[in-house]
C-alpha cells in the first residue's frame, strides 16, 4: 500500500481485507454496513469483469480486487469519484479497478452493451416524494432518489450486462414487490434472496438480492436471514466473519 496523503476532513480506515485501507471523507456519505453485506453476497469468479453503478469511495471494488478479473466502478459526483481513484492507487489496484466518473443513466455512453458478467448496485432507497426535495439535506440525499430511480438503475444493468449474467443489488424489504416487477420488465428474473435483520427478533431493515439476465422466472432461493446484531448489542459470528475481525472472548 502507497503512503496516503489525506485532505481536510478525510480519515484512514482498514477494511481488514489484504491489507487494504479506505480513505473517507467525513463530510461526505461514507459507506456502511450494506455496502460490505453486498460485496460478499454475489459469486464471483476469478474471469468476471465487474460494474459497480455508483461507487462512491470504491469499497466495493477494493473488497473485491481479489475475486475478479476486472472492476469497473461509475461515480456521478466529482467529489467522490476523485475520492475512489485516490484509494484504488493508494492500494496499489490501477491495474485492477477502473474509476469512470459519469452518470450511469447514460449508460450507453459510458461502455459497450452486454460487457460484463456481473453488475452490482447500492442504490438510493427511497423515492422522492412530492413536496419532500426541500427537507432532505446533507448525505440523507445520498438515500433518496434524487439523481437515479430504481428504474435507471435497473435499465443500466440490464444493458451492461451480458446473457446470463448477474445483478446484485442491495435495497429496502418494503421494495421488494416493485423490484421484483422492475426486473422482470427487464428481461432479468430473481434468483436469490437474503433478508438482513438487526436482530434475530426484528423485521428485516435490508435486503440482498440476485437476479440474472434471461433467466426464466421462478426457482427463487431464499436464503436464510442474516441477523446483525446479538441481543446484547455485539455483532453476530457472521458479521465478524464478513469483516474480517475476531470475536472478542
Amino acid at each position: 500500500m502507497r503512503q496516503p496523503s489525506l485532505r481536510e476532513h478525510e480519515r484512514l480506515d482498514d477494511l481488514m481485507k489484504s491489507g487494504r485501507h479506505i480513505i473517507q471523507n467525513t463530510q461526505e456519505f461514507c459507506f456502511s454496513l450494506d455496502a460490505v453485506l453486498l460485496a460478499h453476497f454475489p459469486r464471483v469468479h476469478p474471469r468476471d469483469r465487474v460494474l459497480e453503478l455508483g461507487t462512491g469511495t470504491g469499497v466495493i471494488p477494493l473488497l473485491l480486487a481479489d475475486d475478479a478479473a476486472r472492476i469497473d466502478a461509475v461515480e456521478l459526483s466529482p467529489v467522490m469519484a476523485d475520492l475512489a481513484r485516490r484509494n484504488v492507487i493508494m492500494n496499489e489496484l490501477e491495474e485492477k479497478i477502473f474509476v469512470r466518473e459519469g452518470d450511469y443513466r447514460a449508460i450507453r455512453e459510458l461502455y459497450p452493451a452486454e460487457s460484463f458478467h456481473l453488475v452490482l448496485a447500492n442504490p438510493p432507497y427511497r423515492p422522492v416524494r412530492q413536496g419532500q426535495a426541500n427537507k432532505i439535506a446533507g448525505v440523507a440525499r445520498a438515500r433518496h432518489e434524487f439523481t437515479a430511480t430504481l428504474e435507471d438503475v435497473v435499465t443500466a444493468a440490464q444493458y451492461a450486462l451480458r446473457f446470463g449474467g448477474h445483478f446484485a443489488m442491495v435495497h429496502l424489504p418494503e421494495r421488494l414487490g416493485e423490484i421484483a416487477v422492475a426486473l422482470h420488465a427487464h428481461q432479468m428474473e430473481l434468483k436469490r434472496l437474503r433478508m438482513v435483520q438487526p436482530k434475530a427478533d426484528k423485521a428485516p431493515n435490508m435486503m440482498l438480492l440476485e437476479a440474472v439476465k434471461g433467466a426464466a422466472a421462478g426457482g427463487l432461493k431464499v436464503l436464510p436471514p442474516l441477523i446483525v446484531h446479538e441481543a446484547d448489542g455485539s455483532y453476530t459470528k457472521e458479521i465478524y466473519d464478513i469483516y474480517g475481525m475476531e470475536i472478542d472472548t
